[in-house]
């Protein structure tokens, strides 16, 4: 047999033990050492390939659509630099736990460290933002080389999905030729071969014991908070709040958390707290003797600087994924065991608090916090704050808003507020990057309808690459484009005070005209002046085929000044809440 058979026998059967572990979607970047894998992927008819040039950009894609999905993604890219660039996104689907299976072509061994074009050392290049990396072997036709390359198939699946889920790195050493024979791949494909190996997980449980052990120390506790961070299996939001129903227990719960949208009952769920926790009254009248966290820590700073000093309160983290998401690093028990599992076990063992002074100051100091900020919606000029307050209001019902990093993320914590909306949101909160946020939306919204993407300008201007994926795939995607001229986020920062270097180094005005970029992939392109004019170009947004760039001027020392003159406002309203319970 030829090496072109061997070739295909090999790769084919690769493949199709991807397809046969469920791995819908691969995203492709071209290249030439890559063309087997390539060519037998998108040859295969149980999986998707989506085309993106820029591997940076791809790579972000992936991730998107890895994150809608909540199953693992494919990546494939040529050798070189090419796999380089693949190593942003696999940092952040490393960091929040996002299940992509990395493969990267790479010459022979014999091509390696002799001056070879496009060949650099690709052994274990990702590091340790990788849960397992193999050095594929070359391609042979024996039982025992298609049986290992079936193997390493599923079990690359396996592990990306297995909790924490995260990124696989293969990387394939190929020598020429490089076709492979499509219609002998037939061959190796599910109708004709079983897969070799499927390989099932269950869920972390705690012992009856262990149940018992926790269940007395919530049944103690007078004065417990909940603080939900990102979930991701929409299973934990019910069961999170059937328990804290029992405990009269708060939830304090992150824009990602899901929980602030959506029919599910709301009343414990507190979502101003990023407001209120600034306020050294509001801080002082909230000590808890009990935290229980679940899922990634919040975006809200003034939450972690908060969480710092309850030192008095026993710090529960529950992780279904066993890793240690505990920056404040307070934690009195890290509870490895499957949240929902959790949530239900230890319910099913308490009696319904009845005392319930301690919720109902938070829920009254939550509404007095939302009375105030709804005051931003008086504001006549276009501000960041108040396009976020009115975003709740315009997207559609069961919509997707995906959010930059920097200030849009902060402003969707502080001003979207609890809603029956069904809005799912998003973001990239593993390494906090303003980088691949355009590229990660898109393939977010290649499987999910009417998705949105609010983002800052420097974090555009850092992916606009991104935007070809849009005018190939013809894709249906709304861009709200926050443009205050550079990077707004210093400005709330101990950086602002040294005016001199202040712009250079941190407000970095750049000045872009970003109709150009919409015009160049073929985007309809509004800059809105008004309130008015926004709403309705956003509305509209949704029954225009394709991309839609809609820019939001703004400035950056008013919407600093505005935020502060909240803070304040704030302040006064929870002195009125705590003089009234006093009294």
């Amino acid at each position: 047999m030829n090496e072109r058979d061997a070739l295909t026998a090999y790769a084919a059967s690769f493949v199709d033990e991807l397809a046969q572990n469920q791995m819908k979607h691969v995203v492709v970047s071209p290249g030439s050492r890559s063309t087997p894998l390539a060519l037998l992927l998108v040859e295969h008819p149980d999986i998707k390939t989506h085309i993106n040039v820029d591997e940076r950009s791809a790579a972000f894609f992936a991730l998107g659509l890895a994150k809608a999905l909540k199953e693992p993604v494919g990546l494939l890219c040529t050798s070189g630099t090419a796999a380089a660039n693949f190593h942003p996104a696999i940092i952040e689907a490393f960091y929040s736990r996002v299940p992509l299976v990395v493969m990267t072509a790479d010459r022979p061994h014999e091509l390696r460290d002799v001056g070879a074009p496009q060949a650099i050392d690709q052994i274990n290049l990702y590091g340790k933002q990788v849960k397992w990396f193999v050095e594929m072997a070359l391609p042979e036709n024996s039982d025992e080389m298609i049986r290992y390359a079936r193997t390493i198939g599923a079990r690359a699946v396996a592990t990306a999905s297995m909790e924490p889920s995260g990124p696989v790195h293969l990387n394939f050493p190929l020598r020429e030729p490089l076709i492979p024979n499509l219609k002998q791949a037939e061959e190796y494909r599910h109708n004709k071969v079983k897969p070799t190996v499927m390989i099932d997980s269950g869920i972390l449980s705690l012992a009856s014991s262990q149940i018992e052990a926790v269940t007395s120390t919530l049944s103690q506790a007078k004065q417990g908070i909940i603080v939900c961070g990102e979930l991701r299996n929409p299973e934990m939001k019910e069961a999170i709040i059937a328990l804290a129903d029992k405990l009269a227990f708060p939830i304090l719960a992150d824009p990602l958390s899901q929980l602030r949208s959506g029919m599910h009952d709301k009343d414990g769920i507190i979502e101003t707290y990023d407001t209120f926790l600034r306020d050294e009254a509001a801080k002082a009248a909230f000590q808890p003797d009990v935290v229980l966290r679940f899922g990634s820590m919040p975006v809200s700073k003034p939450l972690l600087l908060f969480l710092k000093k309850q030192k008095q309160a026993v710090t529960l983290v529950i992780d279904g994924g066993a890793g240690w998401r505990e920056p404040a690093g307070l934690a009195t028990s890290m509870i490895y065991c499957d949240e929902t599992d959790f949530c239900h076990r230890i319910g099913e063992n308490l009696t319904r608090a009845t005392e319930r002074n301690w919720l109902g100051l938070w829920q009254a100091i939550n509404e007095a916090t939302k009375h105030a900020l709804s005051s931003i919606r008086d504001e006549v000029e276009l501000s960041e704050g108040k396009l976020f307050s009115l975003l709740q209001d315009l997207m559609p019902a069961g919509s997707t808003l995906f959010v930059g990093n920097s200030m849009p993320i902060r402003d969707l914590d502080t001003f979207f507020l609890n809603n029956d909306k069904k809005i799912k949101t998003m973001a990239n909160r593993g390494a906090n990057g303003i980088d691949g946020v355009v590229s990660t939306a898109l393939g977010v919204s290649t499987v999910s309808e009417n998705t949105v993407l609010a983002i800052g300008d420097l974090s555009f201007f850092h992916d606009m690459n991104g935007l070809l994926a849009a005018k190939l795939q013809k894709q249906n995607f709304t861009v709200l484009l926050i443009n205050n001229d550079g990077g707004g986020i210093f400005s709330f920062l101990p950086q602002a005070k040294e005016k001199e270097h202040f712009e250079t180094l941190f407000g970095t005005p750049h000045g872009l005209d970003f109709s150009h970029a919409a015009a160049l992939y073929g985007g309809k392109y509004n800059k809105v002046q008004s309130w008015e004019e926004l709403g309705q170009v956003f509305v509209e947004s949704f029954e225009i085929p394709g991309l839609k760039i809609i820019e939001v001027p703004t400035e950056r020392e008013s919407n600093m000044q505005i935020h502060r003159n909240l803070w304040s406002f704030v302040s006064q309203e929870i002195k009125k809440v705590l003089n009234r319970e006093i009294s």
